[in-house]
């Protein structure tokens, strides 16, 4: 914090100490490429965030400063001018904040210096904008005095990467982010909001992140491509039913009515769609009931589905979930995030983890020729002011 804290006075030259606010990144512990198919989602947020620090300021400057991008420099805009600016890279995430809060009704009436610090790994898929926008929202909510409802503020966030940043994603990130509770995972229906919380009582095992250290860029990715299946599949069902979205549909419903869907591969598309979110159901109630096993045998299913129904998966992620399956005291092993590299997710017994690594990492080395990074995951709550030092 003492770091962050004179960093903030050094780069803005300014007095005093600035307001301080963390938000989380999140994994998805099952229900991948479901949330904006109208399924449920099971995400978690993590302990790896975005520190953002703000003072406001007189005038209506804003002033934006990364940790993670020095070489970037202090990038500045007016609050009358927060349109999209390629040439501002990361900051378009924050300003997106600030115009879609602007644009809700909600008033700013000066600008702010805000310092951004995040320990998530860059392009790993734990969220890192998602990240930055609750981190922004919680951070002008608190320095201007606004009153956002936090489901709000959770859709605002999902506005900045649909129409302003150009990504068509879910809801689920910023909900993880927004609404995420310490040692609990949230099952999320992605369509009508509602959620419930579930304790994670992983007792004598962890959640470990496992990267890829292949780094993923959403909107250059094929996942646009892929909603555009599911949306594709989802116009020829709609011929037999009256639904809203393939989360609609059981798996029943769509092993009789698939051979309505045109093409092949929509349909392989819409089929990992509509089993993913079987699963997702299937996985809450296992964590309800303790069944760890049960769980990670859902968790194996899931990445089958999307590394050959969704075809997201890739070499790289298929090699670490293909060697952490062979390990002994692993309970499952699966994807997590929207795919073409990134991380992975397992449950390992603690006695097992070192051997774990140690493996894993070495299958991988051997045939990618670079590391692949570990981290153990530590299910924190959701974006938050931090007061008295401390998360």
């Amino acid at each position: 914090m003492n770091n962050l804290i004179n960093a903030f006075q050094n780069v803005f030259n300014s007095t005093g100490e600035p307001r301080t606010f963390f938000a989380p990144g999140r994994i998805n512990l099952i229900g991948e490429h479901t949330d904006y198919n109208g399924g449920h989602v099971f995400p978690t947020s993590i302990s790896f965030g975005t520190y953002a620090l703000g003072k406001k300021r007189t005038d209506t400057r804003f002033r934006f400063y990364s940790m993670n991008f020095p070489e970037a420099g202090v990038m500045e805009c007016d609050l009358s001018d927060l349109n999209f600016n390629e040439a501002h890279d990361w900051a378009n995430y924050p300003k997106g904040m600030i115009h879609h809060l602007i644009k809700g009704g909600y008033s700013l009436r000066h600008g702010a210096d805000i310092l951004y610090y995040g320990d998530i790994p860059n392009g790993a898929g734990l969220s890192s904008s998602a990240s930055i926008e609750m981190a922004t929202g919680v951070l002008l909510e608190h320095l201007f005095e606004l009153t956002i409802d936090r489901v709000e503020m959770i859709k605002l966030g999902q506005k900045v990467e649909n129409d302003y940043i150009g990504v068509n994603s879910g809801i689920m990130d910023q909900f993880a982010i927004g609404k995420g509770k310490r040692n609990h995972a949230i099952l999320l229906d992605c369509q009508r909001l509602d959620y419930h919380y579930a304790p994670i009582e992983l007792e004598d095992h962890a959640i470990m992140i496992i990267n890829t250290n292949k780094q993923r860029k959403l909107a250059g990715s094929k996942y646009n491509e892929r909603r555009q299946q599911c949306e594709e599949a989802l116009a020829d069902l709609k011929s037999a039913f009256t639904i809203n979205s393939l989360g609609d549909l059981t798996k029943d419903q769509f092993e009789q009515h698939k051979d309505l869907i045109q093409t092949n591969i929509n349909r392989k598309r819409a089929k990992h769609a509509v089993t993913e979110n079987s699963r997702t159901l299937e996985a809450f109630n296992k964590l309800q009931n303790g069944d760890l096993t049960g769980f990670g045998q859902l968790m194996n299913a899931s990445h089958q589905s999307l590394q050959h129904d969704y075809e997201v998966t890739g070499a790289e992620l298929d090699t670490v979930v293909e060697a952490a399956w062979e390990q002994k005291g692993v309970i499952g092993a699966r994807m997590t995030g929207a795919g073409f590299g990134g991380c992975a997710i397992a449950i390992v017994s603690k006695n097992n983890i070192d051997d774990f690594k140690a493996n894993v990492g070495h299958i991988y080395q051997q045939k990618f020729g670079y590391t692949t990074t570990f981290y153990t995951a530590t299910l924190g709550d959701g974006a938050k002011e931090i007061t008295g030092g401390a998360l």
